[in-house]
């Protein structure tokens, strides 16, 4: 009798187990098979990208064409709402030196938007098994100076970790290095391991916004998948989601960075900004991308083909404390958060020359995005076109409320 029930426990046991397995293995097919694109994609995205300009919103165009005379607004611009682009312009010069004007599908250096797509990786890794938020950094490398940090504290810059591209800009300069020679992501970690720079705090204690955290996710993008980090994001988010004009250049691959958009520094076109070594090492930077692409990035993260609702719950919740009461970051996404307002997420982009801001109304499902390639203050004069959309005023000063100093975290 004792047996005849044991071998019955026993066989339930393993058909209970079969049926976990066999849902789980199809519960992945299936999410497999959503990240897989078909013909239908490209027509459907087409659609999407679809703009009539005799069917121009004319408050924005206007709005548009005021700052680029009044401000000197210099770049690409597009107002989305709803799966439907309602604005998209080109004003002013791609190279202002050759005289090449900006066009509709110019690339640009997307510059810290690139966070986005490195924490989109990151979670991605996550989500396969391969990778854990608790992963400590000497895991990938265990040369790594500082203990304490992890893959969790990386991603919402509480790392304490000082700023490389300072760090290793001094060394080239004081040892005179090769300037031209782009360096690897692996190249300033072995940096840092051999010199060990002082880091800016302990790890958890605070937020500070630098460009150190998401070099070092990069490299360990590489390590995990085995693969470059222009590999791993051209078949894991580009391909997937259909973004054919986008793509990682650094000049640790490349010589010249084949692209025609050129930056300008210091609100002059007198100064075009020359790719150099600090160009080599991604993640923090290095993604060239269009506007049409940028379209696209947002609704394949929407459709779950790029990563799983619950992953992208985690990704938009702010991991630090407020700032002005509404803005915070969470794993490679800047975000606002206000009682009774939309949810926003976005993130803005400042480096040789290209200064942006890309954001997502989730709750409107309005996307604006700026990209710019003469640096200067013109982004900071968006307040009339969040308040015509019906958007919180994505800029800090709008707000009062404790927080960082304004500025602090800035790229």
């Amino acid at each position: 009798m004792r047996f005849r029930i044991l071998l019955t426990a026993i066989s339930l046991s393993i058909f209970t187990l079969n049926a976990c397995t066999s849902k789980e293995e199809k519960e992945k097919k299936v999410a497999e098979d959503k990240k897989i694109r078909k013909p239908e994609d490209d027509k459907a995205d087409s659609l999407l990208l679809v703009y009539d300009k005799k069917k121009e919103d004319k408050w924005i165009a206007d709005f548009v064409n005021n700052l680029h005379k009044k401000y000197s607004f210099n770049g690409n611009v597009l107002v989305a709402k709803k799966g439907k682009i309602i604005y998209e312009g080109a004003k002013g010069w791609a190279d202002y030196l050759h005289r090449d004007s900006l066009k509709i599908n110019s690339e640009f250096e997307l510059a810290s938007i690139t966070k986005t797509f490195t924490g989109t990786a990151i979670m991605q890794l996550v989500e396969a098994g391969k990778l854990s938020l608790d992963d400590n950094v000497k895991k990938f490398f265990p040369n790594f100076p500082y203990d304490g940090i992890t893959v969790r504290l990386l991603l919402p810059h509480r790392s304490g970790m000082m700023n490389y591209v300072y760090f290793i800009d001094d060394i080239w300069r004081k040892e005179k290095k090769d300037m031209k020679k782009g360096i690897t992501n692996q190249d300033v970690m072995q940096v840092i391991a051999d010199k060990k720079p002082n880091p800016y705090t302990k790890p958890d204690k605070v937020f500070h916004y630098n460009n150190s955290n998401y070099m070092v996710l990069g490299a360990i993008i590489e390590k995990v998948s085995g693969m470059r980090y222009s590999q791993y994001m051209m078949e894991h988010i580009f391909k997937p989601a259909g973004m054919k004009n986008t793509h990682v250049y650094s000049k640790a691959e490349y010589d010249k960075i084949p692209v025609d958009v050129v930056g300008h520094d210091r609100n002059s076109f007198r100064y075009s900004v020359v790719q150099n070594f600090l160009d080599g090492p991604v993640g923090d930077k290095g993604i060239y991308s269009t506007l049409h692409d940028l379209v696209l990035y947002d609704k394949y993260l929407r459709n779950e083909r790029l990563l799983k609702n619950v992953s992208l719950d985690s990704a938009y919740v702010g991991r630090n404390k407020p700032v002005n009461g509404h803005f915070n970051y969470g794993y490679g996404w800047r975000m606002f958060d206000g009682k009774g307002m939309d949810k926003v997420v976005y993130h803005t982009g400042w480096w040789h020359g290209f200064r942006h801001i890309y954001v997502r109304d989730l709750d409107k499902d309005i996307v604006v995005i700026f990209l710019g390639n003469l640096t200067n203050g013109s982004l900071m004069h968006l307040d009339e076109l969040y308040k015509y959309l019906k958007m919180p005023i994505i800029r800090k000063g709008a707000y009062t409320g404790s927080g960082s100093a304004p500025g602090s975290d800035e790229d």
